[in-house]
């Protein structure tokens, strides 16, 4: 046998093509891969978390203090609504706790997109490129949405409930209330409602983690509609029906709003 005979008679071997890049053959969707892959281990993890809490919490006492010593325009700004009324303290020290409740509330307003970042700091390295990517328009979004919350609040849904209790006993009882409820009712609503306004955010995440479509979302418009008059009727400390009408009008409108959000994002 020659050479050149037994050259021809090997078998050829199939080798596969290899992409250089290593993308070629890949099944997995590169938006699915973790950027930046760190081990760390469990104590690892909960020092960092303990770290995170310690910051935020130094943050919120900073913010509660400054506000402790600004407090008299904020509650001067938060009167307003109750035009007319006169408040009253009546136990001792009961302004001083209102100023420190008020200070705290808006304290933590003021330290939110701190803590926001912290948070995001922290579960950073375990979202894909995928969630990544939905991590500034779903903080941008949650900020002005309970922005708009304490907006509408304090425009729309304040006045009108102490509109409606003033007018019920305008002429049997004279309007002498305690500064106590009154914070703690005005407080309530304005959290409350900011809280109401993320709706939007949560039907974006569902949908665009493919755990909820737009469709499924109109589907379900007769339980929506039930579920917005019971959220009203909860969220609100008063309980006249103009108000709980209001706030459920509100959340049915961001609640259509954010199926067609999700729906322009192609879910």
């Amino acid at each position: 046998m020659t050479p050149s005979q037994d050259v021809d008679t090997v078998d050829t071997v199939n080798v596969p093509n290899i992409d250089p890049e290593g993308y070629g053959n890949s099944e997995t969707d590169p938006l699915d891969d973790l950027p930046s892959e760190v081990e760390m281990s469990l104590f690892d993890h909960l020092e960092e978390l303990r770290q995170r809490i310690f910051y935020s919490l130094i943050a919120v006492a900073v913010g509660i203090i400054g506000c402790f010593f600004a407090v008299k325009p904020i509650v001067q700004l938060l009167e307003v609504p109750a035009q007319g009324v006169k408040f009253l303290q009546l136990a001792p020290g009961e302004y001083f706790f209102v100023s420190f409740k008020v200070a705290a509330y808006t304290g933590l307003i003021l330290c939110s997109p701190f803590i926001l970042y912290q948070i995001i700091q922290f579960v950073l390295p375990g979202l894909t490129r995928r969630e990544r990517r939905l991590l500034a328009p779903v903080v941008l979004g949650s900020s002005v949405l309970f922005a708009a919350g304490l907006l509408f609040a304090y425009l729309l849904l304040i006045p009108a409930a102490l509109k409606f209790f003033i007018s019920y006993g305008a002429d049997v009882v004279e309007q002498l209330w305690s500064i106590d409820k009154y914070f703690e009712f005005v407080l309530l609503l304005l959290f409350s409602t900011g809280l109401a306004f993320q709706i939007p955010i949560i039907q974006l995440l569902l949908g665009n983690l493919s755990i909820v479509s737009s469709e499924q979302m109109v589907s379900g418009w007769r339980y929506v509609i039930m579920g917005a008059v019971v959220l009203g009727a909860v969220l609100t400390p008063s309980t006249d029906p103009l108000t709980q009408s209001l706030l459920a009008g509100a959340v049915l409108g961001l609640y259509f709003g954010g199926v067609g959000l999700v729906k322009l994002t192609g879910k």
